[in-house]
């Protein structure tokens, strides 16, 4: 039997939630395979049945404290089919896209400047104890500091909008519980050009590295894929609501305006034994073929423009690019990821001026139903919620594909394509050759807590320890 050895990357560093990545090497020292492994169960598509279906907006949320307002709104989204209503006020409507916005900006400024612009600053195999927030701190430290109060900005719209900045109650089954008071918005608009203009310059910095190391980026876990995220109606990108549409790799339409709560109807789930991670696919494409992308780099391709100028004016450099083809470029995700808080940051703008969110009618009731699904662009891609509630107001099925579960065979992919290209056939496996890999799974922000959830019928063990170690009781779902 041939000999075998594997490397372990555990933990990964500066994502969210915890995984590793197993790399196997054959006897020659060539990557055999690589996979990401999520080492967390979280459970919460089980612990969510039973509870009453108001409550599950808020509960959901404990999924992740990065991206709680995603949940949050999914849900809500869901359970406004529960209660019938079609069409929220217009208070309510654009109090959740301000939110929204919040969120998406604040997340995707945590990652760009927190989590991967030590790699991108300093270079994959600089010194490990430099390539950290710290040591951007140090040397970039105007930069930092844009960083950190961009992210404040979006944490106090979240506040202003949720209630709280981290597990807010503000979105309720119907609509919104609260609106936004002038001081409230008064205080937002002091700050909101100063972020318009930060924003540009992080697009910037974005758009130049992707275009001064493009041979790089270009070959760096670029490889064809599918890409589905919601659009609007007239194609353009829409964050919160819309259908969905798929493209393939040539940019060709997969299927469009499919409504999302046929989802079930385009996409499905399989698992593997490795990973407590599910693997999405399109149905008609199945699962070796039809595998996708979402995310920021997949809305960028899969979006006919942008309804911000400044945004959509950046969309059109992204796109030229590729000549208008899909970008391929898993490292591209950043230079979408910040056009994204462009256009976020500018509808902040129009919305806080929009009187709308004085609104006193916040909530809307109609035909009670006992099904509900709820999809939003969250940061890291499409996030889909499915409940379903007997007449108790009970949960009795809850079903939820997020974000990271959706990239998970492109991550993979993308594992294995950067260890065989930097670690095969090498005499030592070094810390820097090691960060390659990291730096591609950083690519695609993974949101590791929220991604663990049920892996086939796989039963929950508890057991209990006393203080010798022995165990003295054993119980398994």
């Amino acid at each position: 039997m041939a000999k075998t050895r594997v490397i372990e990357i555990d933990p990964l560093t500066r994502v969210e939630g915890h995984g590793k990545v197993t790399i196997h090497l054959d006897e020659n020292n060539n990557v055999d395979e690589a996979r990401l492994h999520i080492v967390e169960f979280r459970g919460f598509e089980r612990f969510i049945l039973g509870r009453l279906y108001w409550e599950v907006p808020v509960i959901v949320q404990r999924l992740c404290g990065i991206c709680p307002v995603s949940h949050h709104l999914a849900a809500s989204k869901a359970m406004d089919m529960i209660v019938g209503a079609d069409t929220l006020t217009p208070t309510a409507e654009k109090m959740r896209r301000l939110m929204h916005y919040g969120q998406i900006m604040q997340s995707n400024v945590l990652h760009f400047f927190h989590l991967s612009s030590p790699d991108l600053l300093f270079g994959f195999g600089d010194d490990v104890g430099k390539r950290n927030i710290f040591g951007v701190i140090q040397e970039n430290p105007e930069l930092a500091m844009k960083g950190i109060r961009m992210r404040k900005f979006g944490q106090q719209v979240i506040e202003a909008t949720a209630g709280k900045r981290i597990h807010g109650t503000s979105a309720v089954p119907g609509g919104i519980n609260k609106n936004l008071s002038i001081a409230e918005r008064d205080k937002l608009l002091q700050d909101v050009d100063q972020m318009i203009v930060w924003a540009q310059e992080a697009e910037n910095i974005a758009r130049d590295y992707t275009h001064e190391h493009l041979p790089h980026v270009s070959k760096f876990a670029a490889f064809n894929s599918n890409h589905m995220s919601l659009v609007r109606g007239d194609g353009a990108l829409d964050l919160y609501h819309g259908r969905l549409r798929a493209i393939d790799a040539g940019g060709n339409i997969i299927f469009d305006q499919v409504d999302y709560r046929d989802f079930n109807d385009y996409l499905m789930e399989e698992v593997r034994s490795w990973s407590y991670m599910k693997f999405p696919f399109i149905k008609r494409r199945g699962p070796l073929d039809g595998w996708y992308r979402v995310g920021p780099l997949s809305r960028m391709n899969t979006a006919g423009f942008i309804d911000t100028p400044l945004a959509d004016e950046a969309h059109q450099a992204f796109r030229q690019l590729t000549n208008g083809l899909p970008n391929q470029m898993s490292l591209a995700y950043h230079w979408a990821r910040m056009i994204e808080v462009l256009h976020c940051v500018e509808k902040i703008k129009s919305l806080l001026h929009d009187q709308d969110l004085q609104g006193e009618e916040l909530l809307v009731r109609g035909e009670r139903r006992e099904e509900g699904i709820g999809v939003i662009e969250a940061p890291r891609g499409t996030l889909f919620h499915h409940y379903r509630v007997d007449e108790n107001d009970q949960v009795t099925f809850c079903n939820l594909i997020v974000s990271t579960t959706n990239n998970n065979e492109a991550m993979n992919r993308a594992i294995s394509r950067v260890a065989k290209e930097h670690l095969s056939g090498q005499p030592k496996i070094t810390e820097p050759m090691l960060n390659q890999i990291e730096v591609v799974v950083r690519a695609y922000d993974p949101c590791l807590s929220c991604a663990t959830h049920a892996l086939g019928q796989m039963p929950l063990v508890v057991e209990v320890y006393d203080a010798e170690g022995t165990v003295v009781d054993r119980k398994s779902s």
